[in-house]
Order: C-alpha cells, then structure tokens, then sequence
C-alpha cells in the first residue's frame, strides 16, 4: 500500500511545482490519487473517505513552508494523517496469559505477513519464550516453504 500511495504522490507532486499556497483545485487530483491508492489496498470506504475530508481540511489554504514546496507540504499532511489512524505509539504483547498464547496474522497476500512471523518468533526466543509456528495458507504452498525456511533461521 505505501509504495503504491508514494508513487502516486510523487507524480502528483510534480504538478504542484510553484505554487506558494494549498487550493482545492491544485490538491483535487492530489488527493483522488490517495483516495485510489488506498481503495486498492482494501481500506473501507468510509475510512477513506474520512480520511481524505480530514486531509483536505488541513491541506487547503495552508501556508506552504519555505523549506517545502507544495507537493511535499501535501505529502507531509497526508503523513501526519496516517501516522494519526495507525497509531503513534507503540503497544507491547501481552503474553502474561495462560498458555498457549495465540497469535493470528492476517492480511493481504505479498504483505509481509511470513517475514513478520519469523521475526515476531526469533524476538520472543529471544526473550526466552517457546515458540510454535504454523502456516495455515491453503492457497499458497509455497508460503509454508517460506515459513519453515524462515523459522529454521
């Protein structure tokens, strides 16, 4: 999704070149990039609607920094937004329950979900915790390959 969202943003950020303040008109198509970028990363549509009327509430009429162009001052909005959704802290587990702990990742498929496993595990053994890893992705074999190299490391 980020990936997706940034190369949106960089082409649009070549259209606000020279322009000294944030207008509706010159972030309209900003925006619907962002709106594009994060329908296809499956976000729900009243998330990203929300979304993007806060953006656009704080983006028009801002004063563009000196040290910024428009696109970047668009760019770093945009930044502070999802940083706002996501959360800005972190959270630590809770692993202070009866065991077994159970812990699901889910998400979409090339979204980081095996690497994030084995890493999540190599922490925890490290923290001297057994750890079980299983791989229940019916849909792609070659994901259970992954998860059983990964966890050999």
């Amino acid at each position: 999704m980020f990936e997706n969202l940034t190369d949106r943003l960089s082409n649009t950020v070549r259209k606000l070149r020279g322009q000294a303040r944030l207008t509706e008109d010159n972030i309209k198509e900003a925006l619907r990039e962002v709106r594009i970028a994060l329908l296809e990363a499956d976000v729900a549509l009243p998330v990203v609607q929300a979304f993007i009327q806060r953006v656009r509430e704080r983006a028009v009429g801002t004063e563009v920094l000196k040290s910024l162009n428009p696109g970047q001052m668009l760019v770093k909005v945009v930044q502070e937004e999802l940083t706002r959704i996501m959360g800005e802290g972190t959270a630590t587990l809770n692993l202070n329950q009866v065991p077994p702990v159970v812990m699901l990742m889910a998400g979409l498929q090339g979204a980081g979900k095996t690497t994030t496993s084995a890493k999540l595990a190599r922490h925890l053994i490290e923290q001297k915790k057994k750890v079980m890893l299983v791989s229940a992705d019916i849909y792609r074999p070659a994901a259970i390959e992954q998860l059983q190299t990964l966890a050999g490391r």
